[in-house]
């Protein structure tokens, strides 16, 4: 077995059919420039369509955010907003369906819920998750299951784990 580089890891990765699936990532107040800046790396590796950056988010130019995201963050297209629930309004009229990476009452976990063709994914602040107000304009929350004792995954790592289920998951037959 040998490691991939350059050229041939290129040719080996352009092989993926990507799937039929329009994604976008909406960062309610997440504070802390690496979350960022691994969610502009994990946006670009999943060819993200955009990066809604609400709230408190940090932003670029940002050193930390440019170091973690190794450059994403000038290919993924991204802007901000005062508040997620305007940009969830917004894409709910353009066919989105949006789903909040929250423990709520009413979440399912994410190997359960049906995706469509077009979805959100909304995260929120490192510590407080997302705000209700937010909630509410999401059409469903989903969450991922902790079997230890700590409580939560690191935001940007349960919105890698979401997103790498979501893009493989099987629609009309297809993944």
């Amino acid at each position: 077995m040998k490691q991939l580089r350059d050229k041939q890891l290129k040719q080996f990765l352009k092989q993926a059919k990507y799937p039929p699936v329009a994604l976008v990532f909406i960062l309610q107040d997440v504070e802390d420039p690496v979350n960022v800046g691994a969610c502009f790396r994990i946006a670009d590796a999943c060819s993200v369509n955009e990066i809604v950056l609400a709230g408190i988010s940090a932003t670029p130019p940002h050193p930390t955010i440019a170091g973690v995201a190794r450059g994403a963050h000038r290919r993924v297209k991204w802007h901000t907003t005062t508040h997620a629930a305007d940009a969830i309004e917004a894409y709910k009229a353009q066919g989105y369906a949006n789903y909040a990476l929250e423990v709520t009452s009413s979440a399912t976990p994410y190997y359960t819920a049906e995706y469509p063709e077009k979805v959100c994914l909304v995260v929120g602040n490192e510590y407080r998750g997302v705000s209700r107000r937010t909630l509410e304009a999401c059409d469903a929350a989903i969450y991922l299951p902790m079997y230890g004792k700590v409580r939560s995954l690191n935001v940007h790592v349960a919105l890698a784990v979401a997103t790498y289920h979501i893009l493989h998951h099987p629609r009309n037959g297809q993944i």
